[in-house]
């Protein structure tokens, strides 16, 4: 008999961490066995207990991102088998790619709320689906993979705002080869 999707919440503000529990333990297999706030009680939940899946809120202490060095903590501590699950309001893209490197199996808002016990279940059954929250972003970095280092900061200036000339000026680079490199960049990623 499979047992009930054992989830910790990793949620620092009340309001959250109490609404996900009592949504959560609302469904008939999934089952909340730690709701933590910090990320000394996250690792020592997750050794204590047999957990499945984490959600884990970017900013325990504000606005430091210790989520995300929780999350890898715990990748270590459970040699990847927890699945982590991170729930935020932050959409920056850097964010984003920063969690997926630190272990994440998904990203989600939590203006996504409605999508958290899917994301859940999907994640218990090793279901690779990336949330529409982070999917542009990983796309994205993905795209961006394909160019150089130089052409990489070309790109971001570019991005930025900043004219061929600037980028000439700010790089020490002759406006040619900042035409070169531009040109070689659209070849790659199509911008």
């Amino acid at each position: 008999m499979e047992h009930n999707i054992r989830v910790m919440l990793v949620e620092d503000d009340v309001f959250w961490r109490e609404r996900l529990f009592a949504d959560l333990n609302k469904e008939t297999d999934i089952e909340i066995v730690k709701a933590a706030s910090t990320k000394l009680e996250a690792l020592e939940g997750a050794g204590d207990l047999d957990i499945d899946v984490v959600l884990m809120d970017i900013n325990l202490t504000e606005n430091q991102l210790d989520g995300l060095e929780t999350a890898k903590e715990l990748m270590i501590a459970t040699k990847s088998r927890v699945k982590v699950i991170m729930l935020t309001s932050l959409t920056d893209k850097e964010i984003i790619v920063r969690a997926f490197q630190h272990g994440a199996v998904n990203y989600m808002n939590k203006s996504s709320f409605p999508d958290i016990v899917r994301a859940i279940r999907e994640a218990y059954a090793g279901q690779a689906s990336i949330h529409s929250d982070a999917a542009l972003a990983m796309r994205e970095e993905i795209r961006l993979m394909q160019l150089s280092p130089s052409e990489r900061e070309i790109y971001e200036l570019k991005e930025r705002g900043c004219s061929r000339t600037e980028i000439s000026e700010r790089l020490c680079k002759s406006l040619n080869t900042i035409k070169t490199q531009i040109r070689s960049i659209r070849s790659k990623i199509l911008m």
